[in-house]
């Protein structure tokens, strides 16, 4: 009876950290963009390689020269999921039915715009007035054929306004119920913004997160512009992902990314994903 007891007591607790692991276990996706030179080569291998890596979550868009229906069969014999689609600003703009038809065939839950058009680097507020009527039109679209509708910034959006920044004033006056972010680390860094303390400003707005960390020393700017070699292996750059991962779980962020943009993509995905899975 008592080795009984004692086998059932450890059964429990076993079970209990198992639960505890998988509690605080968080799903690692990869945004596409990461791999564009190797999907010129050869689609299906790069697909696999993918699988190869253990990750399931996707952010993408297009089929690199497939139709639809083979590109998706690559993905279900991966074990592959679109999970986010990017769109075009002036698509948003002109004809957001286009980007519903593509997030649905590809059975993705959010679309993504990651650039506001805008001459040179004279990003002013009347280009953030223009956005904003975009994304919120849009967005509602969007939203009422069970899309979530997601603003990227890349630095020129943090330039001084009114007491705050450019982004402050278009997260005041866009809709949460049709228009949200996804942070990129690596573009809240480089224009000088923390992105800890914007998550906590902003605590309900960022359901999407791309993980990219930076070359230490790298000079930052706030006109969206970087050397892609300054993307380095996820824990060894200036961007503290630690603590970027500690508050994107207090704040229920719903989907990570790992996007990385260097020539060295393919070395440094598998490297990065073993930091993230020794966070505790």
């Amino acid at each position: 009876m008592k080795s009984f007891f004692s086998l059932k007591v450890a059964s429990t607790f076993l079970l209990l950290m198992l639960s505890s692991q998988l509690l605080f276990a968080q799903e690692i996706g990869l945004q596409l963009y990461s791999l564009r030179n190797q999907f010129k080569k050869d689609v299906p291998g790069t697909l696999a390689e993918i699988k190869s890596w253990n990750i399931h979550e996707l952010e993408g868009g297009g089929t690199y020269g497939l139709t639809m229906n083979e590109f998706k069969k690559l993905l279900d014999q991966n074990n592959l999921k679109i999970v986010s689609v990017g769109a075009e600003y002036e698509q948003l703009k002109s004809n957001p039915q286009t980007v519903i038809d593509e997030a649905k065939a590809f059975g993705a839950n959010y679309v993504m715009c990651a650039w506001i058009p805008h001459k040179g680097d004279a990003f002013n507020i009347d280009d953030v007035k223009s956005a904003i009527d975009v994304f919120n039109k849009a967005g509602k679209q969007l939203a009422e054929n069970g899309l979530t509708f997601c603003y990227h910034a890349h630095g020129y959006e943090f330039r001084p306004y009114e007491g705050g920044t450019l982004f402050d004033y278009m997260a005041a006056h866009t809709d949460p119920r049709y228009v949200n972010f996804e942070m990129d680390v690596y573009w809240i860094k480089h224009p000088g913004q923390d992105p800890v303390a914007l998550m906590k400003k902003y605590p309900t707005r960022f359901p999407l997160v791309h993980l990219k960390d930076r070359q230490p020393g790298t000079q930052g700017n706030q006109n969206g512009r970087a050397d892609e070699e300054t993307n380095v292996v996820l824990g060894k750059g200036d961007v503290d992902i630690k603590a970027v991962m500690e508050e994107a779980k207090k704040i229920g962020v719903k989907h990570y990314f790992i996007e990385d943009e260097s020539s060295r993509s393919e070395e440094q995905i598998p490297q990065s994903l073993n930091y993230l899975h020794s966070l505790k």
